[in-house]
């Protein structure tokens, strides 16, 4: 018999997964109502960025969860989680180029600390797996760094 005072309740966030070479799936991944990180639900960039090597997918069609492993996982796609606004937002454009031949479009909107605020700051941290880009026609996409060949920033080629 199942305790429920012993699980973590979460909610389901429809994605798009492009996953190596696999292609394209649509699933959900399974986020925590609340968020060990800040105020609100827990994002999918936070699922994606953690240490365990697979994450969850709940598939409809067919029905069934999958196991991915992360390294396979080359970008997630998904509707935009209002942000809340912040005087300490450091807004970074750039373009991504990956190894599909895909290239990416966007910005990149986090709080970062003053003397590691430059792109290449947050394109070297260690515990960031999957790149947040805010895509410009909405939406975000998180980008596996593994995938990624170059960024650039607008102007610069």
């Amino acid at each position: 018999m199942e305790n429920p005072d012993l699980k973590i309740p979460k909610i389901r966030k429809q994605v798009n997964l492009w996953v190596h070479p696999e292609g394209r799936v649509v699933g959900s991944l399974f986020l925590r109502e609340q968020s060990v990180h800040h105020a609100g639900p827990e994002r999918p960039d936070e699922v994606l960025n953690q240490d365990s090597p697979f994450v969850v997918l709940y598939r409809e069609d067919p029905a069934e969860l999958r196991f991915y492993n992360r390294r396979a996982i080359v970008r997630v796609e998904y509707a935009d989680d209002a942000l809340p606004e912040s005087a300490h937002l450091t807004i970074l454009p750039c373009r991504l180029d990956l190894m599909d031949g895909s290239r990416l479009e966007g910005e990149i909107r986090e709080i970062l600390p003053a003397d590691r605020a430059r792109l290449f700051d947050y394109l070297n941290r260690p515990d960031v797996r999957f790149l947040r880009l805010h895509l410009p026609e909405g939406g975000i996409c998180l980008v596996n760094k593994a995938y990624v060949i170059h960024v650039t920033t607008p102007g610069n080629g």
